[in-house]
């Protein structure tokens, strides 16, 4: 994906911020804790917090969170939501807080869309010394047959590497570096994953994924062709074809320190 696409893809969910607010799943509160659990202290920064569904996942952990987040509709469902937390406009490359100010930076299916050359020194500078960055992705567990085969039907647009585990790790493993060979800011990485799950209808199921970047961008055809492939996968599945179902996932986290 070259600049000008991974700009429009990181872009695009602010037209989608009511259903992703409604649709999004939260994080798993155990990847969450493995991922401040080297923390120096508790202050902790959502960068690229979306509608908070992270942040509400911080907030249950203890955690002193402050938000920030670039698109206005996005902020306004976080705000509305999370009401307590301090939200900030702001982005990965221009962060505003002070310099050390928080012990750690998390980022929930928000890092492979920064621009890890600015954002890089931009997060080391306001982390404290030792600091962690880490970030977190929910992913479909395709090691369940039916999973396998919805992303199958869905394709790589809808459901991609890096929602699954059998690749995410790989996909992701250097998502803390700067793609231009500039100095890296953090140590080694550390990459878990967590259990997690969703509670899903079949329509449910088919607006979680339209809020997925890749089919909020597709011209307005393929979009409902792609929906309604998934559409009709979910009904002809057993697992999901009648009412509620539980939607198996993990949360991944790769973590990194401050160097």
């Amino acid at each position: 994906m070259d600049q000008d696409e991974q700009l429009l893809h990181a872009s695009s969910f602010g037209a989608a911020a009511v259903a992703y607010a409604e649709h999004r799943p939260d994080y798993a509160q155990a990847a969450a804790h493995w991922a401040l659990e080297p923390s120096p202290g508790p202050r902790v920064l959502d960068l690229g917090a979306g509608t908070g569904k992270l942040t509400a996942t911080l907030v249950a952990l203890g955690a002193e969170v402050i938000a920030v987040e670039p698109d206005p509709a996005m902020l306004t469902q976080l705000r509305r939501s999370l009401p307590a937390v301090r939200a900030l406009s702001g982005s990965a490359e221009a962060i505003p807080l002070p310099d050390a100010s928080v012990d750690a930076v998390l980022a929930g299916n928000a890092m492979h869309w920064f621009d890890m050359a600015v954002a890089g020194p931009e997060i080391a500078r306001v982390l404290a010394p030792h600091g962690i960055l880490a970030g977190l992705w929910n992913l479909m567990d395709d090691r369940v047959e039916w999973v396998s085969g919805l992303a199958r039907v869905s394709g790589s647009a809808a459901i991609g590497p890096r929602d699954t585990p059998t690749s995410w790790r790989s996909e992701m493993a250097h998502a803390h570096l700067p793609k231009t060979g500039a100095a890296a800011w953090f140590g080694s990485p550390e990459q878990a994953e967590f259990p997690h799950e969703q509670r899903r209808t079949a329509d449910s199921l088919v607006a979680t994924i339209a809020t997925r970047a890749g089919v909020l961008i597709m011209p307005g055809q393929e979009r409902e062709a792609t929906l309604g492939r998934i559409r009709a996968f979910l009904a002809s599945s057993p697992e999901t074809a009648r009412g509620e179902f539980t939607l198996p996932m993990l949360t991944g986290v790769l973590r990194v320190r401050r160097l």
